[in-house]
């Protein structure tokens, strides 16, 4: 039996927010496709009071700003990227051409080609997530992606040198100081100076998390990536510092980021709140971290391992730490989530920054049906089929039978004229 020790705020309260965004979010697509460039400086001026004489940076400008990045940093970006593109290449390598002779004469394949184009939102704001320039540029890059292009926007009217040369060293082919729904609806629509991608990817506030939302379907996107989530899986093995720590360290992200316990003891949930306020007086980030722990924040109490992985797959969150005795059981058992911390010597921190894993991941239940970033994201798998004139004929038959079930004349025909053209004499 399941029992609510906190809950978060409810979905009726949840859906106002959301339609308000939703309308905001309408509105400046709508000027973007109708005015190009003028309107996307205007959202600029508005949003981030930021007009220069060109959003994409020059290859010269680009090299000044990577100079200025102190090389500690620059290293640190290098050995993160070069975890995720080790990774991103071990995947690619699972994914496999096909080609097989079905029926004797009947060729049936497919292949795995790259999405021409993409953009990559890499947010800024209070944290400029350079770790987002890594997981979605050069995932693309690694995918065979010829095109690239990279948004991020300006804080404070100064230009996030580090995310910069993130990108860059990433591989983008073109990078845009630019932000928010602009940035998006810019990539998706295309105006007068910024050619249109086939795809957008990559986190952001509730107003990126729509824009790509109402822009899926002329363009493609890699997932619906709403505020992050948190869910930490504990027994009595588990201590309270460390489930505190995570969830805070997560729920740092933004006012509206869920973070949530599941355990079996009573007295490491009750020990969990007591730390959470504790460190709540010293953490740096407290004004956010509160917010999003008082508003989202969750505590359920279950009586067996078994009823926390039930639980677990109702949430379906983006991050999963487990922290039991035995975290493989969840590994072996868990279908929902975007990805799974084992153990205590792992965190959320290290998939979010460093470690090789992508950290786009699914949200708001997504994780029923998705997984998050990665290469196969950027590749079409696409059919095809070849036939030798013997195995029409023979096919031919078939399908004009099936055809007529379903009263389709002209479907029927094309295999009668190959079976009269290729069937026998």
């Amino acid at each position: 039996m399941v029992k609510v020790l906190k809950a978060g705020k409810s979905q009726d309260e949840l859906n106002k927010n959301n339609l308000e965004v939703s309308k905001i979010v309408a509105n400046a697509i709508q000027e973007i496709e109708e005015r190009g460039d003028e309107a996307v400086r205007e959202f600029s001026e508005k949003f981030d009071k930021w007009s220069p004489e060109s959003f994409r940076l020059s290859q010269e400008q680009i090299e000044e700003i990577v100079a200025k990045v102190p090389a500690q940093a620059i290293e640190d970006i290098k050995f993160a990227q070069k975890n995720i593109r080790q990774f991103a290449e071990a995947q690619l390598a699972s994914l496999s051409d096909v080609e097989v002779e079905n029926i004797p004469g009947v060729i049936l394949g497919h292949k795995n080609i790259p999405v021409s184009s993409v953009g990559c939102y890499v947010p800024g704001g209070r944290y400029p997530m350079v770790a987002s320039a890594h997981m979605s540029v050069l995932t693309a890059k690694v995918a065979g992606v010829k095109r690239v292009i990279a948004c991020t926007p300006p804080i404070n009217g100064e230009i996030p040198n580090a995310t910069i040369a993130a990108m860059a060293l990433a591989g983008a082919d073109e990078i845009y100081l630019l932000g928010g729904i602009q940035a998006m609806a810019a990539m998706a629509i295309g105006t007068e100076t910024i050619q249109s991608v086939d795809m957008i990817v990559g986190p952001g506030n509730a107003f990126v998390a729509e824009s790509k939302r109402q822009l899926f379907g002329r363009v493609g996107i890699d997932l619906f990536a709403g505020p992050t989530e948190t869910l930490v899986v504990a027994d009595e093995t588990a201590d309270a510092e460390m489930i505190a720590t995570d969830l805070l360290g997560q729920g740092e992200h933004g006012p509206t980021s869920p973070g949530a316990l599941i355990t079996t003891s009573e007295k490491l949930a009750m020990e969990t709140v007591e730390e959470i306020e504790r460190q709540l007086k010293v953490l740096p980030t407290a004004d956010i971290a509160r917010v999003s722990w008082d508003d989202y924040g969750q505590i359920l109490l279950v009586d067996s391992i078994e009823e926390a992985l039930i639980e677990a797959d109702k949430l379906a969150f983006e991050h999963v730490e487990i922290l039991t005795a035995n975290p493989d059981y969840f590994l072996e058992n868990m279908t929902n989530y975007g990805c799974l911390f084992l153990g205590p010597e792992t965190n959320v921190a290290y998939g979010d920054k460093v470690i090789g894993t992508n950290h786009t991941l699914p949200t708001k239940g997504a994780a029923r049906y998705t997984g998050g970033l990665w290469v196969g994201k950027f590749i079409k798998t696409v059919t095809y089929q070849k036939v030798t004139p013997e195995a029409s004929a023979y096919i031919g038959e078939y399908a004009a039978r099936l055809c007529q079930l379903e009263n389709f004349a002209g479907h029927a025909e094309q295999a009668l004229l190959r079976v009269r053209r290729y069937g026998k004499k």
